[in-house]
């Protein structure tokens, strides 16, 4: 009798460890040896240190290379175990009817209409309402931290084009759903798609006239439901840090059809309550609010969670996470699918290094062979469960009505529903609760997503990393230098606030996690620390040259060769990781002249300012990263040039660094002509000329640009002021 086999489910991912585990492995350990060598000749040279001076510089880097190791040993981690997944998205239909396909809740987070374009934040809700997948199984929550009219009145407008544009998609196959982006590539052009293209411009250019003007004119409100909608904000007292909740349905799926009849996704507008006397702990605090909103009106088991520039680039994206998120053997404790960040607008060389490539792409393929990738902020799905406690245990909110398994049988527009979601908006809802601590987004770090993603792992929950050859989301960068660095220095902050706690990835993290993740996660908490070796490293060593002073081996000296192992073994290996996921040459090298322009600058600065806060002494606060792109900008950024323009104390000390490099460089050539050991200041020339190229844009910018974009002439004798200062002060300690 012939036994019947059942044939296999349908194969929804796949997963392979990556071909280099062996090789980073055996690296490692040859590296290790290298790094107790150095040591070890550290040590000699402390201990036979005949002068004060040469005791303190021996210590002085000794400290940094030990800083560096530390750095190193954590980054360890992330090449220890990497693997690549694969997801069949075509599949998903042969496991589950469309009609038992889960729901999904969008998050939105905007916060300045003045930085953050609402034509921006429209496109992203328009790119994900259009997804393949049910419209009455979407439902899009923008959360409005600026309590703007003008981003409700985007939205109202873009609730009409809706109508249309979604069809236009779903019959056409478009690809690229951000009508934005759609209409700026070679669209197909006929008489249907150019009446499209006029709604979209009609539409676009009545929402950036209300922005331009600062009001919402009578002539655009034109029914008694805008009118009662706007009228919240012609009350007295309402402000930007002082207003009621506002959540305001702009489409209901029981309510609205597109063209064809088909029921168009749920839009919902959403500003929380706030008071000047309330915390708002930045974007965790809206991000709870909409969990919290959402469970009143929707409750939908999986949440993404999207930046307002961050617009889908794939239809297929919510099929891609399910491939993880319908799968029962990772059910149990898959908390999110992280997708990497990637950006359109980049320049051929990605000067300010936006794309962050090891931190959006290399890190997570090794994160991912661990207990899965960091959540990174944004094109990232959650399953609503793991924001509710360990998946053993499941921490009860304040009512049922917000439980992850609760049913949502009411429609969004039931007034006790509306009710719900107005009272869990309140600024005074989580005083006493577990918000923040147990429940939800966590609060703690200026960095929300990072620390979030890191408590949910020290929960037990994993993640996933879905790294689809087309980019699933693409988003804007910013083409102000001083915007990046202000950008890093709040990550800088916000990173030392969880390293430094009491949920310290080095104690409580690898308790919890284990040692590779531990030490993975250590990596980024304590990336600011960079700031030290890179600061003594750009002085120290030129600062001895001036004087003709050898502080490193001699080219002939054994020593000298462990010397360049670590410094080309490094380099050598990080640029093969970068080569490897779709880098080049020249943007590795603009990343390596970013790493060190950010450990002069906004680490340093951001350093300096958690310890301020630590003390008690007040500093400044959360700051929108500008979207708003300037042409002139825009054009120097296409061409390469950095962004200077106004002065900054972060600009002073990039220029310190560029001038006493270059005068280090040239006064140390000079004596290296002259001198007898020239063997003895080989390594010091090296290391200087190597700073002296990654300063070229600010020399540039100093002595060569006219344009508006060049250094500030008060930033330059400033810095010029100070170098002369620390010459003559350190000059007798270097003799």
């Amino acid at each position: 009798m012939n036994a019947t086999h059942s044939p296999p489910p349908p194969l929804l991912n796949t997963l392979t460890p990556s071909r280099r585990t062996g090789f980073n492995r055996a690296f490692a350990v040859v590296y290790t040896c290298a790094i107790v060598a150095l040591f070890y000749r550290h040590t000699q040279t402390l201990l036979g240190s005949k002068t004060f001076v040469s005791f303190y510089v021996t210590l002085a880097l000794f400290v940094s290379d030990l800083i560096l190791t530390f750095m190193w040993a954590n980054g360890q981690a992330f090449r220890m175990c990497p693997v690549y997944r694969k997801e069949f998205p075509e599949n998903i239909e042969k496991v589950v009817k469309t009609s038992d396909l889960p729901g999904l809740d969008v998050f939105i987070c905007t916060a300045d209409p003045y930085k953050e374009p609402p034509m921006s934040v429209v496109n992203t809700a328009l790119s994900v309402m259009a997804y393949d997948y049910p419209t009455e199984k979407i439902s899009v929550y923008v959360s409005d931290d600026g309590g703007s009219a003008f981003t409700l009145f985007a939205f109202m407008e873009a609730a009409r084009f809706a109508a249309h544009w979604l069809p236009y998609c779903r019959e056409n196959n478009i690809d690229k759903r951000s009508p934005d982006e759609y209409f700026a590539a070679n669209y197909s052009r006929s008489s249907e798609t150019e009446k499209i293209k006029i709604m979209y411009e009609s539409m676009r250019m009545k929402v950036e006239h209300v922005v331009g003007i600062g009001k919402v004119g009578d002539e655009y409100i034109t029914s008694d439901e805008d009118r009662q909608a706007f009228s919240k904000w012609s009350s007295d007292g309402f402000s930007r840090q002082n207003h009621p909740a506002v959540i305001q349905i702009v489409l209901d799926k029981n309510r609205d059809k597109d063209i064809t009849g088909h029921c168009l996704p749920n839009l919902v507008y959403v500003s929380r309550q706030k008071s000047t006397t309330s915390p708002h702990h930045f974007k965790a605090g809206a991000l709870n609010v909409l969990v919290r909103v959402s469970a009143a009106m929707t409750n939908a088991p999986v949440i993404l969670t999207l930046d307002c520039d961050m617009y889908s680039n794939d239809p297929r994206t919510p099929l891609r996470a399910l491939c993880y998120v319908l799968d029962p053997e990772m059910q149990k404790n898959l908390a999110y699918v992280q997708f990497p960040q990637e950006f359109h607008g980049l320049n051929n060389n990605d000067i300010y290094a936006c794309e962050h490539k090891r931190l959006f792409k290399v890190h997570p393929v090794g994160f991912d062979g661990l207990s899965g990738p960091n959540y990174v902020g944004t094109g990232c799905f959650f399953r609503r469960r793991a924001l509710f406690g360990d998946p053993a245990t499941m921490v009860s909110p304040e009512t049922k009505d917000l439980r992850p398994d609760h049913v949502v049988n009411q429609p969004i527009t039931a007034p006790s529903v509306l009710e719900l979601a107005h009272h869990v908006a309140g600024c005074n809802y989580e005083s006493h609760t577990k918000w923040g601590s147990k429940i939800g987004f966590r609060y703690g770090s200026l960095v929300e997503d990072y620390y979030t993603g890191y408590r949910l792992k020290c929960e037990g929950w994993r993640s996933l990393f879905c790294y689809p050859e087309k980019p699933a989301f693409l988003g804007d960068v910013p083409f102000n230098f001083l915007d990046v660095l202000g950008q890093n220095k709040r990550w800088a902050i916000g990173l030392l606030e969880v390293g430094l706690s009491r949920y310290s990835t080095i104690t409580y993290g690898v308790k919890a996690m284990g040692l590779l993740m531990g030490l993975a996660y250590s990596y980024y908490a304590f990336w600011p620390i960079y700031a030290i070796p890179i600061t003594t490293y750009s002085f120290l060593p030129q600062l001895a040259l001036l004087n003709g002073i050898s502080i490193f081996p001699k080219v002939s000296e054994p020593w000298f060769l462990l010397y360049m192992f670590l410094f080309l073994g490094a380099y050598g290996q990080d640029l093969l990781e970068f080569v490897i996921h779709g880098g080049t040459v020249q943007r590795w090298w603009s990343d390596q002249r970013m790493w060190m322009m950010r450990g002069l600058s906004c680490y340093l600065f951001g350093v300096t300012e958690f310890f301020l806060k630590s003390i008690g002494i007040p500093t400044q606060g959360f700051n929108v990263t500008s979207k708003i792109i300037d042409d002139e900008q825009s054009k120097r950024y296409e061409q390469g040039l950095f962004e200077f323009g106004v002065p900054s104390s972060l600009f002073v000390a990039l220029a310190m660094t560029a001038m006493i490099n270059l005068s280090s460089f040239i006064l140390g050539l000079i004596n290296f002509l002259n001198a007898s050991n020239k063997e003895g200041l080989v390594m010091q020339l090296v290391l200087t000329g190597s700073i002296v190229m990654n300063c070229l844009p600010i020399y540039q910018a100093m002595v060569l640009r006219s344009d508006k974009g060049k250094m500030p002439s008060k930033t330059t004798i400033t810095a010029a002021i100070l170098v002369s200062t620390i010459y003559v002060v350190a000059s007798p300690f270097t003799k």
